[in-house]
This record gives structure tokens, sequence and C-alpha cells, in this order.
């Protein structure tokens, strides 16, 4: 490529600092030794950055299974909390004389089967004497020592004997299935008792509170917000083109909050998602995973850098850089061995390498960390790459 002049603007920055030749009876500076290295061509990844929020992974809407009074509210918005601390407590008066109740009809249906029961004994005890009976009056009959009326009496005896049997064995069945009943009755009394209190289901922080101790909780209604503390997910936009570079479990570098602000996170992150198109805004939402970030809350700024397409370029090492104002410079040594600052069209910087658009050539002996004393057109000495 075809080294472009430097502009007007850098050559007065520059005019400054160009080398002047020694006074008379002056000897010339030694050399100045330096690092250099050379301008190369790579395989460069390209990249691209989306920006986003972040967001909880688990978020719970804290809602009554019950329309019952507030009693208290233990919590405020910011408070964070444990997994089964306290948050709401509601009037559980009704809850109680209900499960009372249960109780009451469980300990009714109880004793009915125990009633049950004895029925069942008596009448077995009942049967067997009759067929005791019955057996000897039909021995009897068939020595013809008994009458035929005194054997019919026996049958009948016996027969209504099983029938007393039969049922007393239905009541201890209906006796055995109400208290069943009524013990389930009593397990859904225990249960509805512990809908008096909500607790958090989480560690977490709560975001929203919206209910007051006097309002009247109904089922469904939210009272409070809460969300999981340990983990996040940024969620950034992206559109059609950029999505289709995207894959579920690819890894990206994430920046969280400003680089000057004490929160300031920078670490990997893992697409767990990326949702189907929005018809309105025409972007997919891709969701990514944060990997041991520190306490963070929902609404953050965050950056994404998803890495792109591959492509040949020329690289020269970070350090090599020298900026002045909006301009990008490098010093290359020429064949005099002399440092000549020129002006390059800085892209890209990544991996502590920086791509040149343009300004030099490939093989160009660039010097890689130029001291600050160094300036254009001083004599130079050191390694050659």
């Amino acid at each position: 490529m075809n080294r472009p002049l430097v502009s007007i603007a850098a050559a007065l920055l520059l005019s400054g600092g160009c080398a002047t030749p020694p006074e008379g009876g002056q000897p010339a500076p030694p050399p100045l030794a330096v690092s250099t290295t050379t301008a190369r061509s790579v395989e460069w990844t390209s990249s691209f950055e989306a920006g986003g929020v972040v967001r909880a992974r688990g978020t719970a809407a804290m809602a009554s299974r019950m329309m019952a009074p507030i009693l208290e509210v233990h919590v405020r918005p910011g408070d964070r909390v444990r997994r089964g601390m306290p948050l709401v407590t509601l009037d559980s008066r009704e809850v109680a004389a209900n499960r009372a109740r249960a109780a009451a009809a469980l300990a009714s249906a109880v004793e009915a089967t125990h009633a049950a029961e004895s029925d069942v004994a008596s009448a077995g005890a009942a049967a067997r004497l009759a067929r005791t009976t019955h057996d000897r009056m039909k021995t009897l009959y068939d020595r013809r020592s008994a009458t035929p009326q005194e054997l019919d009496q026996a049958v009948a005896a016996l027969s209504a004997a099983d029938a007393q049997l039969n049922g007393a064995r239905a009541r201890l069945a209906a006796g055995g299935a109400a208290r069943d009943a009524a013990q389930s009755a009593s397990d859904a009394a225990a249960v509805a008792a512990t809908y008096a209190v909500l607790v958090a289901p989480f560690d977490g922080l709560i975001t929203d509170r919206s209910a007051d101790p006097g309002a009247m909780a109904a089922p469904g209604v939210p009272l409070l917000t809460i969300e999981d503390s340990t983990a996040f997910r940024l969620e950034v936009a992206l559109d059609e083109a950029r999505a289709t570079q995207v894959a579920v479990g690819q890894t990206v570098d994430i920046e969280i909050g400003d680089r000057t602000a004490a929160n300031y996170w920078t670490g990997p992150a893992r697409v767990s998602e990326v949702a189907r198109l929005d018809s309105a805004s025409h972007s997919f939402l891709v969701k990514l995973d944060l990997v041991g970030p520190p306490l963070l809350r929902s609404g953050v700024f965050g950056r994404a850098r998803f890495a792109g397409r591959t492509r040949q370029t020329l690289v020269v090492p970070a350090s090599a850089a020298v900026r002045r104002g909006q301009l990008t410079f490098v010093y290359i040594v020429d064949a005099q061995n002399r440092a000549r600052l020129q002006h390059i069209s800085a892209g890209a910087e990544a991996r502590d390498q920086i791509e040149v658009l343009a300004g030099i050539r490939e093989g160009d002996r660039v010097i890689a960390n130029p001291p600050a004393q160094l300036s254009d057109g001083a004599p130079v000495s050191g390694d050659r790459p």
C-alpha cells in the first residue's frame, strides 16, 4: 500500500518535535537504543459490540394464595433477604378456624371408624353363633330330632346374621373413607395455614413493594418482587445479520458499568439463549449468562463483544502506537537508522495488537516501545526483528 502524506494538522503537531541539525562545533547525539519489530500480516478475527441491560436470571412476584387482610410487611425495596425469611404476614384467624374444624372432623371420623369396627366384631360373633346353631339344627333334623320349623328358623337366623355382618363391614368401609377424607381436609387446612406468611423462595433482593399493612391481599395479585441476587445475565438486541454469527454456548467478553466506576467489572459470559425475531424491532434478543460477577442489580448497562469473521490484515504491537489528540502515529526505522514518525489509520485493537488500515507497509521496521524522549529524525540503534 502507498504511504499517505501526513496531514497539515499532524505536521503542525509535530513541528515542535522535529530534529534540528546540531549547531556548529557540537557533536551529533548518540543513537538511542530501541526495540524494534516488523509490521506483519495476520489472520484477524473481527468483532462487534452490542449494549444491553443486566437482568436477574430468577425473578419472583410474591402473591397471596388466599384473600385476607395484610397484618405486616417485613421488607422494603433494596432489602436483601435469605431463603425462608418471612416477607408478608396475613390475618390467619379464618384459616386457623378452618384448621380447627378440619381437626374436629377428623377426630369424629376416627371415632366413627372405631364404632364401625366394633359393630363388625359384634356382627361377626352373631354370625358365627347363628352358623353354629344352624349346623346343629341341620344335624338334628337329619336324625329326625328337630322339626322343619326349627330348621327354617335356624336358616333365617343365619341369613339375618350374615346380612348384619355385611352391613357392619360396609359401615366400616364408609367410616374409613370418611376418615381419609377428613385427614385430607385436615392436611389441606394445615397447608392453607402456611399461606398466611409469605417467605422468600431464594436468596435475593427486594426490588418492588406494592402492599402495605391494612390492605386486602387477593389471590394472584403481586405484593412484592424479589430478584435472585446470585445469578445475572446480560440481554442485548442484535440485528439479523449479526445474530447469525452468534450460537448458544459461545463465550463472549463482557464489560459491566463505566471503567472509571468502582463497580466496573469485565469477564466472560456464555450465550444461553437466542430469542426469536421481534417483528416490531426486527432484532433478536440474545441472553448471556454472566460467570462470576460481583453483586449486581438489574438495570445496570453492559457491553458484549462478539467474535466475528476472520480476515487478513496488517498489525503492529499496541505499545508502538503514539496518540496525539485524535491522530495515531508509529515510529518506523528508515534505511539510515533514523526514527520517522508516521501517521497511520488505526483499526480495531485486541490481544495487545492494533490493526493498521493505512500508513505503513508489511515488513516495515516499527519501534515497539518508543521512549518519551524519542523524536522524529533521531538516530536509533536496536535489535533487528
